[in-house]
């Protein structure tokens, strides 16, 4: 397994902790299902082109709003939410 793939549920896991959301709240910020943001956090599946673009913009726009603050290491490990 590579480095993106142990990384991508934690850096979910902890946009939803700092973000106090639900995976449900998050799915419907990012306009995926419950069940999409359930298996991106177990591991199960990754994510589309399309779902690392919009994950991509809500993190800068949490990050920019001053509510999110990701650790260097989630950041380099996925290639999301660089500002």
């Amino acid at each position: 397994m590579d480095n993106e793939n142990r990384s991508f549920p934690a850096l979910v896991k902890e946009i939803r902790r700092q973000l106090k959301l639900s995976q449900e709240d998050l799915a419907r910020q990012l306009g995926v299902s419950y069940a999409t943001v359930n298996r991106w956090e177990n591991g199960q599946s990754k994510p589309s082109k399309l779902a690392k673009v919009q994950l991509n913009a809500f993190c800068e726009k949490m990050i920019e709003s001053g509510r999110l603050s990701l650790p260097e290491d989630m950041i380099d490990a996925t290639g999301l939410c660089q500002v």
